[in-house]
C-alpha cells in the first residue's frame, strides 16, 4: 500500500504497520482525541429556519 501522511505531525508512515490508522503513532491519535475533547475542532452547523407561529413541524406529514 502507498505510504500515508499523517495529518497530525506530517510525517509518512506505512498504513499496513500502523496500529494507530489514520494517525502514524497512538501519540497522533491521542493529540487528535484531545483536539476534539477541547473542542479545537467541530462540525459545521447551519441552525434550521424557524417556521411560522404554528408550532412548526411535520408531525401529521405521512411519507
Amino acid at each position: 500500500m502507498a505510504p500515508m501522511r499523517c495529518s497530525i505531525c506530517g510525517r509518512q508512515f506505512d498504513p499496513e504497520n500502523s496500529t494507530a490508522m489514520p494517525f502514524c503513532s497512538e501519540r497522533c491519535r491521542s493529540i487528535d482525541r484531545l483536539r476534539w475533547l477541547n473542542e479545537q475542532y467541530g462540525l459545521p452547523y447551519e441552525s434550521e429556519p424557524r417556521l411560522g407561529g404554528d408550532g412548526g413541524g411535520d408531525a401529521d406529514r405521512d411519507d
